[in-house]
């Protein structure tokens, strides 16, 4: 009996010492079950559940919704993880963990950038994204089964070699069908399966140097993954199209005021929307998933936003309120990814300011997909795709 109870107690124990790896081999790579298991074996991650429709939170890794999926467990995961550089050592640059969303600070580049040292060339090599939103833990201050509130405090340096006092706080909250359909207004019906969230974040900063909020949702490619951008007519393109070299005219369309950009991962490219020509939503459309995407953000065409192309001969109050990102091949043939981003930006925030950034999928039957797709972004999905 004894040498019975002693066996028993050995493999629970072991079972316990291997459990994060049991149960990530319990799901395939590619699944949101998967996801949870991993991230577990390197934080205490917060899991946000309504039914199937699940998200997963890491206060560890700077408050980012990691993924989420509208399938439970067993569906697959919507967020892009980058899985090597959780064991690799600290990088000077970015330690890039991945995550469908995101929060940095702004600029980048410009007279008040807050990735550049006072005086250096705004070139790779002198590029560094400031610890408290790439490497440092945040701090829960409160959770329920489908919302969580993270803060953080930063000590930053601008370009202007001024420092600068920050505190963000960040609620990010899981939505039901009512809530989705509440903010897009839409009524989802029986034939698609859908998982939203709603991120608010706020801004404490107390210095006269201007700060934004940057919202930044990294996603899976495939081969015809399309990015849809609506945009308000005007003069001139509405597009900031050279933030890395101008995109080929074959990756991008311009349809009925929406703009269409390849996300298949094959070639590094950025663009961005000025406020005065954004709309509030953006998405994209992955038809080997059926998986459409919509993002919904704060846009005030009357306010400055602050310029984050790396140079300083270009006013610094001239942005974009939107961008989006496909990775691709660098020079010398490496590559993060692949993957595609989604962002949004808000207004420069001196004293206080809030910005809302919602992520919702949607999959499911085609027709039911057409129709979000045509009264969310303003476009067939027939029309979405590239010769």
């Amino acid at each position: 009996m004894r040498i019975s109870l002693l066996l028993l107690l050995m493999l629970e124990l072991s079972s316990c010492h291997n459990g994060g790896a049991r149960e990530e081999t319990a799901y395939p790579k590619g699944t949101f079950g998967y996801d949870v298991a991993f991230l577990r074996r390197y934080d205490s991650v917060v899991l946000l559940e309504n039914g199937e429709a699940q998200v997963v939170v890491s206060p560890k890794y700077q408050a980012k919704v990691f993924t989420s999926t509208a399938l439970g467990p067993d569906g697959p995961s919507y967020g892009w993880i980058h899985y090597p550089v959780f064991d690799a050592p600290p990088n000077t640059h970015m330690n890039a963990y991945g995550g469908e969303n995101r929060l940095w600070l702004g600029p980048e580049g410009g007279p008040y950038s807050l990735f550049f040292a006072p005086g250096d060339s705004m070139v790779f090599a002198h590029w560094k994204t400031p610890a408290p939103f790439d490497n440092e833990p945040w701090t829960v201050m409160g959770q329920t089964a489908t919302t969580v509130d993270l803060h953080k405090t930063m000590h930053l340096v601008n370009y202007q070699g001024k420092s600068l006092s920050l505190k963000v706080d960040r609620n990010i909250r899981l939505l039901n069908r009512g809530g989705i359909d509440s903010l897009l207004g839409i009524e989802l019906g029986p034939g698609v399966k859908a998982v939203g969230y709603e991120t608010t974040n706020t801004l404490l900063n107390d210095s006269d140097q201007p700060v934004c909020l940057w919202m930044l949702d990294m996603f899976p490619t495939s081969e015809h993954t399309v990015i849809i951008i609506p945009y308000k007519t005007g003069q001139g393109s509405p597009a900031t199209t050279n933030y890395f070299g101008e995109i080929p005219a074959d990756r991008i369309q311009y349809l009925d005021s929406v703009l269409l950009l390849k996300a298949d991962g094959r070639s590094r490219g950025k663009l961005g929307i000025h406020p005065t020509r954004a709309c509030n939503r953006a998405g994209s459309y992955d038809p080997a998933l059926r998986l459409l995407t919509v993002i919904q953000y704060d846009v005030v065409p009357g306010e400055p936003y602050l310029n984050q192309e790396w140079t300083t001969q270009k006013p610094p109050f001239s942005g974009d309120a939107v961008n989006a990102y496909n990775d691709g091949p660098l020079a010398d043939g490496s590559q993060m990814g692949p993957f595609y981003e989604l962002e949004s930006v808000s207004p420069v925030v001196k004293g206080q300011g809030t910005h809302r950034h919602l992520v919702c999928h949607f999959t499911g039957d085609d027709a039911a997909l057409d129709s979000l797709s045509v009264h969310l972004l303003g476009i067939s999905l027939k029309k979405v795709h590239f010769p």
